[in-house]
């Protein structure tokens, strides 16, 4: 029987280790640069992005598991996503003091520092990224464009910028938006990527991308759904956007559910033991709590 959170936890081993390989060692010049970037990537988060695209190269390949390029993807992968994160903290953008139940970068750090930290991830993540090999016949620097398409104005960039300007009215098209390019299209990329490493071709990669999508628009609606009842009766919300803007509650819940029976749907083309972690991560982030 398939244990997630088994599978979860040898998978988060695997992947910080692999993280501690690449980032600058502490007590490497700039110091505090360096702290910085450390204490905001191991700050014990889930790794569900990087965990995706291994698994993805799992479910598309017929033969070994996920190999040292797909590996490459998903700390770049997750790099970047703390490179958001610290950003997100900011107090120009979201103005948080703590994540994880820890201090925030710039709480620790300052914010100058926190901004540097996030800029050098973020470098750090095409760098990783880029020291992937694609089987013969790929263009060599597609994974590269894999992340920066799922990146820029037209992805997380875009899609945290149209966040931060969201209120009460908000439209359903508007937020829709929002959660496309500032959470799914990350979800998608890393599951893209892994796919690649493992050759996947043109029906299978279809169905994986359809996948992240799906399950990045779910996990993002779960997200709201999880903010709002933390948030106490009549205290204001945090600057950004909600579904629950635009719809109730059981509308959310609905929502989610329907793209994860979609994510799931969609993997029916490739071999069942081989997506049976991409099967259970999508029901995980359906009843996850936290």
């Amino acid at each position: 029987m398939f244990d997630l959170q088994s599978y979860f936890t040898e998978r988060r081993v695997a992947i910080d280790a692999a993280m501690d390989r690449h980032l600058p060692q502490e007590s490497e010049p700039p110091v505090t640069l360096h702290r910085a970037m450390r204490y905001s990537v191991f700050s014990g988060g889930k790794r569900l992005r990087p965990i995706l695209c291994l698994a993805a190269a799992d479910a598309a390949t017929s033969s070994t598991p996920a190999n040292e390029n797909a590996m490459h993807c998903a700390i770049g992968v997750e790099f970047f996503h703390t490179f958001t994160l610290i950003h997100d903290d900011l107090p120009s953008m979201d103005d948080d003091a703590l994540r994880r139940g820890r201090p925030t970068c710039h709480i620790v750090f300052g914010e100058a520092t926190a901004i540097l930290a996030g800029d050098a991830l973020q470098s750090l993540a095409f760098e990783v990224a880029a020291g992937a090999r694609l089987p013969p016949g790929l263009p060599p620097n597609q994974l590269v464009l894999e992340l920066a398409e799922a990146a820029g104005s037209r992805g997380v960039v875009g899609g945290q910028v149209e966040d931060l300007s969201a209120n009460a009215q908000t439209s359903a098209e508007q937020i829709a938006f929002i959660h496309r390019h500032k959470t799914a299209d990350l979800f998608r990329a890393a599951v893209r990527m892994g796919a690649l490493t493992a050759n996947a071709d043109a029906s299978i990669l279809a169905a994986l991308s359809d996948y992240g999508l799906a399950l990045g628009l779910a996990f993002q609606v779960t997200d709201d759904i999880l903010d709002a009842a933390d948030v106490a009766p009549g205290a204001p919300r945090k600057r950004g956007a909600s579904c629950l803007t635009a719809i109730t509650v059981d509308e959310a819940r609905r929502q989610a559910s329907d793209l994860i029976e979609s994510a799931i749907a969609r993997l029916a083309c490739l071999p069942e033991k081989n997506t049976q972690p991409l099967r259970e991560i999508a029901r995980f982030v359906l009843s996850r709590t936290a």
